[in-house]
């Protein structure tokens, strides 16, 4: 079987002369040094949800040791949680072509015979196995939570997190193991001869040069398509693979990108109106119960902060008009030093309907219950009667339609 070329085990079925060493290197690098950026900003990502402040944050209950390195996120610089997310969907975006070229150029190594010819080579089959599926998992699952198909079982949030994380220790015993090669093989104008090297090859139609322009280009083509969703204005209409790179939601103040509309939330226009609505504040002195017109009354401040969602898309900074939190936090006895709080929304169903923020993002004058935008009031999408705003937030922490805040230790 591993002599007959019509079978994949045969190295005589694969007769593309692209393939090598050198060919193969070069995309290893690009990948070495993608993939870990990928990794890294996904996991600042998932701390920026404080999933260790409640159990309403925490999306993957059983991480266990994997949430070692997790911290209390920063409200400076304000921009920070959009800078992460937008490096790390448009990047993973960017780098399938790279990533699809590279499991070509090995894809003879997954029908090899024998399987395994020792135990460290069984070990390195086996590496390889959780790296490519791994590899296929990740990015599947995140281009499809960027395009809000949430066609596989269960969450995204632990199937992406527990995934990265297999993924990444396979790639991590990969490079050690074939970094040394790749460096040679770099170096050396004429490759060495291994096994990716086809020993019948086709005739060629195009250089290995001309085919790492060709996927150069396909990355090029991704990232143009999909970078215009970290901006307002007309470079959002070139995010063609962005699920909210269309057209701004309407025009005015409040005609800026949102996540879910009020109707897609279930919000009942009823329960928002200026004599229905009351916002319940819960505190260490007890309950005190407010309108808007009384939210309004009370002393009221602005800050600029842009909405940053998972799935990488932002805004530029809007301007916020509304109550510090720490205002709110004062009227039930916390005067010098603001608890966390637990925020719910009148919104009944969905995983962030309730959300959790801690003490120093509380403690930020820039973080508001905000009641205007751009001097508008809040459409009821962006969160009418009144929302949360947070520097450096991810934007389902952003709660909108808020009606209880409860201050306390979390």
């Amino acid at each position: 079987m591993r002599d007959d070329p019509r079978l994949p085990s045969s190295p005589g079925f694969w007769r593309s002369p692209l393939r090598g060493p050198w060919f193969t290197s070069v995309l290893g690098l690009v990948l070495l040094v993608g993939i870990t950026v990928l990794f890294v900003t996904g996991l600042v990502s998932y701390a920026a949800y404080n999933p260790d402040l409640s159990p309403v944050n925490d999306q993957t209950p059983d991480k266990g040791i994997l949430g070692f390195y997790l911290f209390a996120w920063p409200t400076h610089p304000h921009w920070l949680y959009r800078l992460n997310q937008g490096v790390h969907v448009t990047l993973g975006i960017t780098l399938i072509p790279v990533l699809l070229a590279k499991l070509w150029s090995v894809v003879p190594r997954l029908f090899a015979l024998p399987p395994a010819r020792s135990l460290a080579h069984a070990l390195e089959r086996i590496s390889l196995l959780l790296l490519v599926g791994g590899a296929l998992f990740e990015f599947v699952t995140g281009v499809l939570n960027v395009q809000l198909d949430y066609v596989f079982p269960g969450s995204f949030y632990p199937l992406h997190l527990y995934g990265a994380w297999v993924f990444f220790a396979a790639f991590v015993a990969h490079v050690l193991l074939k970094m040394p090669t790749a460096l040679r093989n770099l170096r050396h104008l004429r490759e060495e001869k291994n096994d990716l090297v086809p020993p019948r090859p086709a005739e060629p139609t195009v250089s290995r040069r001309g085919a790492l322009w060709f996927v150069g280009g396909g990355s090029l083509l991704l990232f143009a398509t999909t970078a215009g969703q970290n901006f307002d204005g007309p470079l959002r209409r070139t995010a063609l693979l962005a699920p909210h790179g269309g057209g701004e939601p309407g025009s005015g103040p409040n005609g800026f990108q949102i996540n879910k509309t009020a109707a897609y939330a279930g919000i009942d226009a009823a329960e928002t109106d200026e004599d229905a609505w009351r916002l319940v504040v819960t505190g260490r002195t007890g309950t005190v119960r407010l309108s808007r017109a009384q939210l309004a009354g009370l002393s009221l401040r602005s800050s600029a902060l842009p909405i940053a969602c998972v799935e990488g898309w932002s805004t530029s900074d809007q301007w916020w008009r509304g109550v510090r939190l720490r205002d709110l936090a004062a009227l039930v006895g916390y005067d010098d030093h603001p608890p966390d709080v637990f925020v719910e929304s009148l919104q009944r169903r969905g995983a962030f309907r309730r959300a959790a923020l801690r003490a120093n993002q509380v403690a930020d004058p820039r973080s508001l219950l905000a009641l205007y935008v751009n001097g508008e009031e809040l459409s009821p999408d962006h969160g009418y009667p009144a929302r949360i705003i947070v520097p450096a937030a991810p934007g389902v922490l952003n709660t909108k339609w808020v009606a209880r805040m409860t201050f306390g230790d979390l």
